[in-house]
């Protein structure tokens, strides 16, 4: 990691960006079982991501930054297709017999947005090493 962020700093990274996500989740999902599926990645995060990553004897450090990213990459999947997935998650709920397509636009936006993200976190990666 860089020599200015120490894991301290990766510490209250990742803290912010939990705040943010559960924030922006909460905002994007419509409905009670939307919003707590959504709010339980941070919670599988803190409890798998980062025990398995000190067994495995990974970075502290490198793990928060795993993490931010992750959650990070949601958001900007989620959050500018917010309202036509919100459609669908409703219909689908309302209507669980019944498989509702989902939107072309809000699938390419989140194919194209995680393909981005993950390109940028590796592409950031040399420089973080």
């Amino acid at each position: 990691m860089p020599a200015h962020l120490t894991t301290d700093d990766w510490w209250l990274i990742a803290a912010g960006v939990t705040v943010v996500y559960i924030a922006a989740m909460y905002w994007c999902m419509p409905t009670p079982t939307a919003k707590r599926r959504m709010l339980i990645a941070p919670l599988a995060g803190w409890i798998f991501l980062l025990p398995n990553a000190s067994i495995k004897g990974y970075s502290v450090s490198h793990t928060l930054y795993f993490y931010s990213c992750t959650l990070v990459m949601f958001i900007i999947m989620l959050a500018p297709v917010a309202k036509r997935l919100s459609s669908d998650i409703t219909e689908q709920e309302q209507k669980p017999w019944d498989k509702v397509p989902l939107n072309t636009f809000s699938l390419y936006w989140m194919l194209g947005s995680a393909t981005a993200c993950i390109a940028g976190v590796t592409c950031l990666w040399p420089f973080l090493a």
